[in-house]
């Protein structure tokens, strides 16, 4: 027994089928964050107070690149998922929803690749 309606069966609409895998997404660089975002942290803690070339020597180290381009990779990607959620549930007129998803992509991918891009030259040196 199906619970579409005659028309949904007729139309062939239902499911998107994209809820689960952004689901799916959000829980994963949330899971992703927590051990990420406790190595920036103890990052943080430990290059505070140093000065400006031992900061930059320490980004130019692989390992810590590595990790700090994942942190940004996950964090604005989590980011750009739970605000298109609030966008989604919150904003009803379809043409105001649409423009600030636009908008938010547009600003988050725009962060992010900023962000990848400076990480980037500490590492390359220059």
């Amino acid at each position: 027994m199906s619970l579409q309606t005659p028309l949904a069966r007729a139309r062939g609409l239902g499911s998107a089928k994209e809820g689960l895998h952004h689901w799916w997404a959000q829980r994963l660089t949330a899971l992703a964050l927590v051990p990420l975002s406790l190595w920036f942290i103890y990052s943080l803690v430990v290059v505070t107070g140093a000065e400006y070339s031992i900061i930059i020597a320490w980004l130019g180290q692989t390992i810590n690149v590595v990790l700090m381009l994942l942190f940004l990779f996950a964090l604005y990607y989590h980011t750009a998922l739970g605000v298109q959620v609030v966008i989604e549930d919150y904003i009803d007129s379809e043409w105001q929803k649409i423009a600030c998803l636009i908008l938010v992509k547009f600003l988050v991918w725009l962060a992010g690749l900023s962000a990848a891009v400076s990480v980037l030259k500490i590492y390359l040196g220059l």
